[in-house]
């Protein structure tokens, strides 16, 4: 048995069969982590506190023990932890201790897990790189001078890289789905509002939710879940008869050809099984969506750190003061001078963002769909370092918007949203398919995820890894 193959449910049925120690496991992530050091997936860590949970669960009669009992989890590090600093990847925060764990953190430890760790993200989640100048790059495991996308790109590295089984991240715009697309792993973005969302350093209140990422469905739809107070019990469908909505205008034109090509097969597969495409035409999302999500996120941002950084008597100014990466910077001081977003601006696109849920639904309803289906970014991970302009089909295009571009909409709705793996282009960078599905279909979502994702080919593990 190889620990570090095992998934979520496996390494939990193992540890609790005896079958696999908990010390041994522990110490066999943390040599993966060791030796996969300079990936830079982590800001703190806790080995030798990890160990002694470890040794102590060694002595407990399994039939006493918690569901993910001795299971390390992975948590971004703007997810409040009373054990380790929170610190959002920022200078001024690197030893900031909360005083409570967020409530995500709490379901996971009451139900046995361990804290792995906090990962590394894109400076206070502003950004889609993990280009971080203060806690430095995060790297792909598929090739580690590309990035790992963001915000939650330590997060996907950890879990592509076998350090843990899985990991908690955060999603605004796409800091889940992204990275998990960009490095080879399910990310999953609940519908707005159904996980606890207190204890984390938000940038968007109305659009932040916690996500989780692991290495398969049944692992992302178990931790669902638990973090949701659900059944974790996720019937198999049958692909026969299921609807995917194809909108390829909008969603695949502009892709990178060998990003295309393997989605492309990837449906052409699905149909053979059963699978029902359905072409959307959705250029009334584009009315919508470019005067809601940024607008939304920038406003509330100036609203939600000043609150965070209050229960450590800390100003804005402090906080500013030890920004480390450019773009960071930048997009912090326009929302200080003339350019910042007004309480009009603001108000009007929470108008648009209703309109946008209407259209959304319109189409989910008449199309009777199950979900949409379209490549989760349009390129593949690019080389670190581009995070200004970055070419895609030839073309140079703003890296920022180009890489959110897909996942953007569907969080501005509040839906939600998995991506899964599908494949390897050429190059040997993976593909991510994003499913979105109406808005509180989760359930249903992720045992559509399943069904496809049973349906492909497993993903290979990283070179190297």
């Amino acid at each position: 048995m190889d620990p570090l193959e095992l998934t979520l449910m496996k390494a939990a049925s193992a540890l609790r069969t005896r079958e696999l120690g908990h010390l041994e496991y522990v110490q066999a992530l943390l040599a993966q982590t060791d030796r996969l050091n300079p990936l830079n997936a982590w800001i703190s860590r806790d080995p030798e506190r990890l160990i002694e949970q470890a040794k102590a669960l060694d002595q407990v009669r399994p039939e006493y023990q918690k569901t993910l009992a001795g299971i390390p989890i992975a948590i971004k590090d703007n997810i409040d932890t009373t054990d380790l600093p929170t610190s959002g990847g920022t200078r001024a925060l690197l030893d900031a201790r909360p005083k409570r764990n967020a409530p995500v953190v709490d379901i996971l430890l009451q139900a046995g897990a361990l804290i792995a760790g906090k990962t590394n993200l894109h400076e206070l989640a502003l950004g889609g790189t993990n280009h971080n100048a203060v806690t430095g790059a995060c790297r792909n495991p598929w090739n580690p001078s590309r990035i790992s996308g963001g915000s939650s790109g330590g997060s996907a590295v950890a879990v592509a890289a076998r350090m843990v089984p899985a990991a908690l991240g955060t999603d605004t715009g796409a800091s889940v789905r992204l990275p998990a697309a960009l490095c080879g792993v399910v990310g999953f973005r609940p519908t707005t509002g159904r996980y606890p969302s207190e204890g984390i350093l938000h940038l968007s209140p109305t659009k932040d939710t916690v996500g989780p990422m692991a290495r398969n469905v049944a692992d992302v739809a178990w931790l669902d879940g638990l973090l949701a107070h659900e059944p974790c019990d996720s019937p198999r469908l049958s692909l026969k008869g299921l609807r995917l909505g194809l909108p390829r205008a909008d969603f695949f034109d502009g892709a990178d050809p060998e990003v295309l090509a393997v989605i492309e097969q990837s449906l052409q597969e699905l149909i053979r099984q059963g699978v029902a495409c359905v072409p959307l035409d959705v250029q009334e999302l584009n009315l919508h969506n470019p005067a809601t999500g940024s607008t939304l996120v920038m406003f509330e941002m100036m609203q939600s750190l000043p609150a965070y950084l209050r229960q450590y008597g800390m100003p804005m100014d402090a906080l500013l003061a030890g920004i480390g990466s450019p773009d960071v910077a930048q997009l912090l001081a326009r929302q200080l001078g003339a350019e910042r977003v007004t309480s009009a601006a603001f108000a009007a696109a929470r108008a648009r963002r209703l309109k946008l849920q209407a259209v959304y639904a319109r189409h989910f309803a008449d199309h009777r769909l199950d979900a949409l289906a379209f490549p989760t970014c349009r390129m593949t991970a690019p080389p670190i370092g581009q995070d200004d302009q970055v070419t895609l089909s030839g073309q140079q295009m703003s890296t920022f918007p180009t890489l959110i571009r897909n996942t953007d909409p569907g969080s501005n709705a509040g839906l939600p949203g998995i991506s899964i793996p599908v494949g390897l282009t050429a190059a040997g960078l993976p593909v991510g398919l994003e499913l979105d599905g109406a808005c509180g279909s989760d359930r249903h979502l992720l045992r559509v995820a399943a069904a496809i994702e049973r349906a492909l080919p497993p993903m290979p593990r990283p070179p190297g890894v």
